[in-house]
């Protein structure tokens, strides 16, 4: 049983359809658009909240005609459906849902899905209401979760933008009950040429634009982008398209989009580079360590390849019993 607690008091909680009782009955956290809200909107994942409203359906399978998700998923958890049947599984930076869908419409799991941003409503019109699953906003470092209660921790596309990195995976590992499973993925160091690329060039000066001007400003230069980018990969220059100010369409972006959902998916991913607060990539074997260091074993730090071209820094691990 996953009991719910107040990240403040500590005391635990009761579920209400209008939000979060104390002991005495008092709404302590209400229930808004499907979510439980711990926190507000203004907080530095707004920029999330933004995008996931806006492309609300993109990267969702059901909707999207595509098994990208679905295949990523199960790629890089090496669950099978079936074995997660009757499993706790708290996925912590969900989204609009992506993997919310996946885990609801093919497994048998309880789902307890937590953002920090308004994203929650994104998640809930695509997945919500539904039986096995619950939605928080909350933040990473204050779950409403009492310590060791699920069987499986999921964090996937995340980390790399939270304010600190290794206290973003202890809380995640905290939240792992004995013999269960941690899976995290996040932005890879590759090599000392990492950050020589525009996203971190440019970063600096655009993440302070508004939100909005920013995406009304990618919109507006998207399709010149797009030429460019296609341009220096015909003429044998791709390793130019490092300073193009837009998302690596080949190597992040799957492969059978009809060119309306590709050039969707490229204005969505070009504004999740220049857009948040934080992009802290870092190295396959310090993350392994730091999960190691939290008291997990069985640790396999690896690039797990997946739906074809694409592939995604992945750490596993396991609490002992």
């Amino acid at each position: 049983m996953v009991v719910i607690i107040d990240p403040v008091s500590k005391k635990e909680l009761k579920e209400s359809g209008t939000g979060l009782l104390d002991e005495s009955g008092k709404v302590v956290y209400p229930m808004h658009n499907g979510a439980f809200r711990l926190v507000s909107d203004n907080n530095y994942t707004a920029n999330f909240g933004l995008e996931w409203n806006t492309f609300q359906k993109t990267q969702i399978d059901k909707y999207s005609g595509n098994t990208v998700s679905e295949e990523r998923f199960f790629a890089q958890t090496r669950w099978t459906k079936d074995s997660l049947e009757g499993c706790t599984v708290l996925e912590v930076g969900s989204g609009a849902g992506r993997f919310s869908q996946i885990i609801l419409d093919h497994t048998k799991a309880d789902l307890y899905s937590v953002d920090y941003s308004s994203a929650v409503e994104a998640n809930y019109r695509n997945n919500g209401p539904h039986t096995r699953l619950k939605l928080f906003q909350a933040s990473i470092y204050d779950l409403p979760f009492k310590k060791e209660s699920f069987d499986k921790v999921i964090c996937l596309g995340v980390l790399q933008h939270t304010p600190d990195f290794k206290a973003s995976v202890k809380a995640l590992t905290e939240m792992v009950k004995p013999g269960g499973e941690l899976v995290i993925d996040f932005y890879p160091i590759r090599n000392v040429f990492t950050k020589v690329h525009s996203k971190y060039i440019l970063r600096p000066v655009l993440k302070r634009l508004k939100h909005d001007t920013l995406m009304s400003l990618i919109r507006k230069n998207i399709n010149t982008l797009i030429s460019i980018y296609t341009f220096n990969r015909r003429i044998g220059l791709g390793v130019l398209n490092r300073f193009v100010p837009i998302c690596d369409i080949e190597r992040t972006l799957p492969a059978g989009m009809s060119a309306e959902q590709l050039k969707e998916w490229i204005i969505l991913d070009t504004f999740d580079m220049f857009s948040p607060q934080y992009d802290d990539p870092q190295r396959l074997s310090t993350v392994a360590a730091w999960v190691k260091e939290f008291g997990l074993i069985d640790v396999d730090a690896a690039w797990v390849k997946y739906h074809g071209n694409l592939e995604a820094a992945t750490v596993r691990a396991r609490k002992k019993l």
